[in-house]
């Protein structure tokens, strides 16, 4: 690893999409999947680094999904936020199983289950060691939870958002459909903007191009990447201004 295994950065973002929680079962949260998400978030923490995380609600119900089955979009968007929450609180007591104090904050009140979302407060959770799960998206339809993780990053002041995906990272086209696609090592903002590629929604990009975020994209599925990935090591895709 480079840095002898030492991490590069003190407080990160990570987006989980919610299908990485429903493993070989094709909906919900299978257990053994949320009790490996858990570990590799917990390892990362261990390191002592201030660990913030945004899942999706993919597993449960898409609202673009609903949307284009009918109905009304800002319904379905509310339901797909609701369902980030119970994958959030799922996360949150599998990690909280591994000893790691943690905080779930909702964009949407519910407050019998998880705070308010509070920027201070969030940043005082991290500086006192405990992981920040943010929920429900950014509180708005028409909104992703790509979006929610950019903005949500930018907010604490994260260093950089790392997105643990089904693939090794970025290819110049779907893998799953071409099998002559190209991966990519490194590539700019602009140029994922350009070339239209499927790494995150177009405002999630624009907005991360705007305030200088860096992403990584790579596998959540090979053990120890997100590790690997904090400490520096050559995998996945790093995506960043020119």
């Amino acid at each position: 690893m480079k840095n002898n295994g030492r991490p590069e950065f003190k407080r990160i973002m990570i987006k989980l999409s919610g299908e990485a929680l429903m493993g070989d079962q094709g909906f919900g949260i299978e257990p053994e999947m949320i009790k490996y998400v858990a570990a590799e978030v917990a390892a990362v923490h261990e390191m002592g680094i201030q660990v913030s995380v945004v899942v999706g609600g993919g597993n449960i119900f898409r609202g673009i999904a609903g949307s284009s089955a009918g109905m009304d979009r800002s319904a379905a968007d509310n339901m797909g936020m609701l369902a980030t929450v119970i994958n959030s609180l799922a996360l949150s007591d599998a990690m909280e199983k591994k000893g790691i104090a943690t905080r779930v904050q909702s964009a949407i009140s519910m407050n019998e289950i998880a705070e308010p979302f509070i920027r201070r407060k969030a940043e005082r959770h991290l500086e006192k060691g405990r992981a920040v799960i943010f929920a429900a998206g950014t509180g708005n339809p028409y909104f992703t939870t790509d979006t929610a993780a950019v903005l949500r990053a930018q907010e604490i002041h994260a260093e950089i958002l790392f997105k643990a995906t089904q693939v090794d990272g970025v290819y110049d086209m779907d893998p799953a459909i071409h099998k002559e696609a190209a991966f990519i090592k490194r590539i700019s903002y602009m140029e994922v903007l350009e070339q239209q590629l499927h790494v995150m929604d177009m405002t999630a990009i624009s907005l991360a191009m705007d305030n200088d975020l860096p992403l990584h994209v790579f596998n959540l599925h090979t053990k120890g990447n997100i590790a690997r990935a904090v400490c520096g090591e050559a995998i996945g895709t790093r995506i960043y201004n020119n």
